[in-house]
């Protein structure tokens, strides 16, 4: 497979039950395949998205004594700044060309997720980015929400399975900025290769080359998006709980050839994470004599926190 599948998100929410079976069979399948697929028809605006740019670029372009400000010790990066080349992948010891912010669940009705996640880090010199922020990660979390309602049935699960599990999840949502290359990198990339931690990946932003997956004959191919339409991957997390059905895909943001040096990249994906009970365990219906148990009980929570080690965010 050497494309990205595209569907349109609503087809699911239709009415129409031939519509609604299509898009299943058609994500689901994709999953299945590459792991990557390009939605439209999600609930972002042109309007929001061009807003949110706006205001990350203002945020990236401000002085870094100012960023660095922002960037709060002790809490592995969860929210708030992350400055230049400070995340690595797994196995790598050069940092990624990239800086980052995140911005972190908005808890509802319940309290005692609102005390054990660290609250969100409000920038005082931009008064939009906030507001902008969190109504982007709404809409994000929301598409999110009938993506994996599909893929449950795909599943053969309850339509509704992961309703409970993704409610105040630990969620991200991460602006990036690529800065422009001023040196020949050594050994590092943008985004080495990588699998995501979490359920899914919804990507804004892949609309120009860099964005590269490795499909199943371990050929690095483009994953290009159309200006209105989100890149969105399965996670390791997926991944585990369907005894590897659903595929975590390898993929990596390389750097530009040399005569783009000298220019910033952006993008935002929105990592989808459950709350941190949800149990990883294999699903039972995923695991039969030609397909396996490959990976051992673990939660959400537990899961998370291995990562985060790996990637030199948390210490040990």
């Amino acid at each position: 497979m050497n494309a990205i599948p595209s569907v349109n998100l609503e087809d699911f929410i239709s009415n129409n039950p031939e519509r609604k079976s299509k898009f299943i069979q058609d994500i689901g399948g994709a999953f299945e395949n590459i792991g990557f697929v390009a939605l439209s028809g999600h609930f972002l605006s042109d309007e929001l998205v061009q807003q949110l740019y706006d205001e990350i670029k203002k945020f990236f372009a401000l002085p870094q004594s100012s960023k660095d400000s922002y960037e709060i010790q002790g809490i592995g990066g969860q929210r708030g700044y992350t400055s230049f080349g400070k995340e690595h992948a797994k196995g790598k010891k050069e940092g990624d060309l990239k800086e980052f912010w995140h911005f972190g669940q908005y808890v509802e009705e319940n309290p005692k997720l609102a005390q054990e996640y660290p609250a969100n880090v409000m920038v005082n010199e931009l008064s939009d980015f906030n507001s902008v922020g969190e109504e982007t990660y709404k809409m994000l979390e929301k598409t999110a929400k009938y993506v994996l309602r599909a893929l449950a049935l795909h599943l053969d699960l309850e339509e509704t399975y992961f309703d409970e599990w993704i409610k105040n999840g630990n969620s991200i949502l991460r602006p990036i900025h690529y800065p422009p290359i001023t040196k020949e990198p050594q050994n590092a990339v943008r985004a080495a290769a990588h699998g995501d931690i979490n359920l899914i990946t919804l990507l804004m932003g892949a609309h120009g080359k860099g964005l590269q997956v490795k499909n199943h004959e371990g050929e690095w191919i483009d994953a290009i998006a159309q200006p209105d339409q989100l890149m969105i991957n399965v996670g390791d997390m997926l991944s585990r709980l369907t005894n590897n059905q659903l595929k975590s895909t390898i993929h990596q943001v390389v750097n530009p050839p040399k005569e783009l040096w000298g220019t910033s990249r952006y993008s935002i994906p929105f990592f989808m994470h459950p709350v941190s009970e949800m149990p990883l365990n294999c699903l039972e219906h995923c695991v039969t004599n030609e397909n396996p148990k490959q990976f051992e009980d673990i939660s959400a929570g537990e899961y998370l926190n291995e990562r985060l080690i790996e990637l030199g965010l948390v210490k040990k």
